[in-house]
């Protein structure tokens, strides 16, 4: 995200009384966008399921399958054999996801050089047609990696604890009355659902 755009953020959301409350200044998000989206979902799909630290030591280990242990091509995913992939901690399922992954952007199912004329919602279909990609996924490659400024996760669990917290409900709140209580929060959605994850890291 443009330097620019966060503190526009910013001093939108701070307009919020209970945005306000957090921190918002204390920590802002990284601005410079990863180099390359096929290497943003191999992490997505690898981190999938695991905690950080497990999910990481798995990444670290796939790629030393590659020259100098970094992220590979699709067509190198290709090359590699389950033998070399259980041993660095993947998943049947995993090794089918990554497997996917690398053809549909070899064929150009996927396409990036799309993203720029697509909205977030047609980004969403386009990714979720690969396995294992569903739409909190999606979701965090349009906060992560295209810094997309207006996506809210609702199926984010630590989001929705957020909302709870942050709104002092008894339980968290499902979808629809997710985006009703964000509707002032637009068209930031992004950076503000960045410190409701702030907001629960502080909490724990």
């Amino acid at each position: 995200m443009k330097k620019k755009l966060y503190e526009e953020s910013l001093a939108y959301l701070r307009k919020d009384p209970r945005l306000a409350m957090i921190a918002l200044t204390e920590k802002g998000p990284p601005f410079k966008r990863p180099a390359d989206p096929f290497h943003s979902l191999i992490r997505s799909i690898i981190y999938q399921q695991l905690s950080g630290k497990a999910a990481g030591t798995i990444l670290s280990r796939f790629l030393t399958l590659f020259p100098d242990s970094r992220y590979p091509t699709p067509k190198e995913v290709l090359t590699l054999k389950d033998t070399q992939l259980r041993k660095v901690g993947l998943s049947s399922q995993k090794m089918s996801y990554l497997r996917d992954l690398a053809r549909r952007f070899l064929d150009g199912t996927i396409d990036p050089s799309n993203f720029k004329n697509m909205t977030d919602e047609k980004i969403r279909e386009h990714l979720i047609v690969v396995k294992g990609v569903g739409r909190w996924t999606a979701d965090m490659f349009l906060m992560f990696t295209l810094y997309r400024p207006d996506v809210l996760p609702t199926g984010d669990l630590a989001i929705q604890k957020g909302f709870q917290k942050l709104f002092k409900m008894k339980n968290p709140p499902v979808a629809k009355k997710m985006e009703q209580l964000s509707k002032h929060w637009r068209p930031y959605r992004t950076v503000a659902c960045w410190y409701l994850w702030e907001l629960m890291d502080t909490a724990t």
